[in-house]
């Protein structure tokens, strides 16, 4: 990937902090966003990387100012961003439709579309000019395939896999790429049930590597 920069979103995620130590092994600098400024803290500093190849920013990616704030440090430090890997969770359910207050289905539509979508305002503008770029989401087979009572949940996760398949269709032969990664859940305590952080990495780099440059557009599931 020739030491790209890559931006990691939900930056202290169980997965994000898996894909952020094995992204900096291979010589990525990162730039770490997130709610949570003091655990950013704690992450930069297991990290331990050079200043020149770490940058935090906490922040709302609810807010399109707090997405734009982020994005322009990003760019003062490192030039450019090569790879955006939009990892916010967040999940909500276990009520009907009939039941459902609309405040659960907006929570869902800010966590999951707006952060997607403001993201993808910031970032690809820059991939594009430079012809090359990676943007990854964690997304889940409900996007496709609701169930009972995750009305809600499925409905963002919905319309973000739309973005992103938009965003595919709209970069396709640029040199950019968009994927989506389907988790049922992430199995961050070795428990054996979903997917570990390191699957859910191995699947990163491969999308982030050059050998994946036809890959464009696709849900790859990794659940049983």
């Amino acid at each position: 990937m020739n030491n790209p920069v890559v931006v990691i979103s939900g930056a202290t995620g169980a997965a994000a902090v898996n894909a952020a130590q094995a992204f900096a092994a291979q010589g990525a600098s990162l730039a770490l966003i997130s709610s949570s400024q003091a655990k950013l803290d704690a992450l930069a500093a297991e990290l331990a990387l050079p200043e020149a190849r770490i940058l935090t920013a906490a922040g709302d990616l609810r807010s399109p100012e707090d997405v734009r704030a982020a994005a322009e440090r990003v760019y003062a430090k490192f030039g450019r961003a090569d790879v955006l890997l939009h990892l916010v969770g967040g999940w909500t359910g276990g009520k009907k439709i009939a039941e459902l207050p609309a405040d659960d289905l907006e929570n869902m539509l800010s966590q999951h579309v707006w952060t997607t979508f403001h993201l993808l305002q910031a970032f690809t503008p820059g991939m594009l000019r430079n012809g090359w770029g990676r943007v990854l989401i964690i997304s889940s087979p409900l996007a496709v395939q609701p169930s009972a009572g995750m009305s809600a949940y499925a409905v963002g996760k919905a319309a973000e896999d739309a973005l992103l398949q938009t965003l595919a269709q709209e970069v396709k032969d640029s040199g950019v790429t968009a994927n989506i990664l389907q988790v049922r859940s992430i199995d961050s305590t070795g428990t054996g049930k979903g997917t570990t952080p390191d699957e859910i990495t191995a699947a990163m780099l491969y999308l982030c590597s050059d050998v994946a440059a036809r890959v464009n557009g696709a849900r790859l599931p990794l659940y049983p």
